[in-house]
């Protein structure tokens, strides 16, 4: 029986091209593309999930088969919810592959009946990373190629305010 329904987990801190990329690409692969954004209390997000979450609904808006939710937890205890099998991953370069593949392993183990299915990134946007967008945003540099413009300008508010943060700690000596 194909699958109807996927799953695409990640952080999204913050939502990039590259992550636009698979999740255009699963819309077209899938009946329906849940995009669940992980609260995940190992990582401080620079954005709230709340703010992540809205980010995402914007700039999928366009796209009717792709809703948008939160979840915490184990990722393959949430697909399994939402009566689905199959977790959607990007890769771009082999460093991914690894820890992709990895990660599929462990949730083979934890949960049999679920497949992971992998789709390479676009050449275009195979170097772009979250944590290359916000150390390129703290240091004013033009993240309009990695981000929609909308994702950019809270992006670089949030940039301003984290250096006024640190401006206002170096005054108090």
């Amino acid at each position: 029986m194909p699958h109807r329904l996927a799953v695409y987990p990640g952080t999204f801190d913050p939502v990039s091209n590259g992550h636009l990329d698979v999740i255009q690409r699963g819309s077209h692969l899938f009946e329906e593309l849940v995009v669940a954004c992980a609260i995940n209390i190992s990582k401080q997000p620079l954005f709230s999930v709340d703010e992540r979450i809205e980010m995402l609904r914007e700039t999928t808006s366009d796209l009717p088969n792709v809703r948008v939710e939160s979840f915490t937890g184990m990722i393959v205890d949430y697909v399994r919810g939402l009566g689905s099998q199959v977790i959607l991953r990007g890769l771009r370069t082999f460093s991914d592959y690894e820890n992709e593949v990895q990660m599929a392993y462990a949730n083979r183990t934890f949960a049999p009946d679920i497949e992971t299915v992998f789709v390479c990134a676009s050449l275009e946007e195979s170097y772009i990373s979250s944590r290359l967008i916000r150390e390129a945003a703290a240091l004013d540099g033009d993240i309009s190629r990695f981000v929609p413009e909308k994702v950019a300008d809270r992006l670089k508010i949030k940039a301003a305010k984290l250096k006024g943060d640190v401006k206002d700690h170096g005054r108090g000596r």
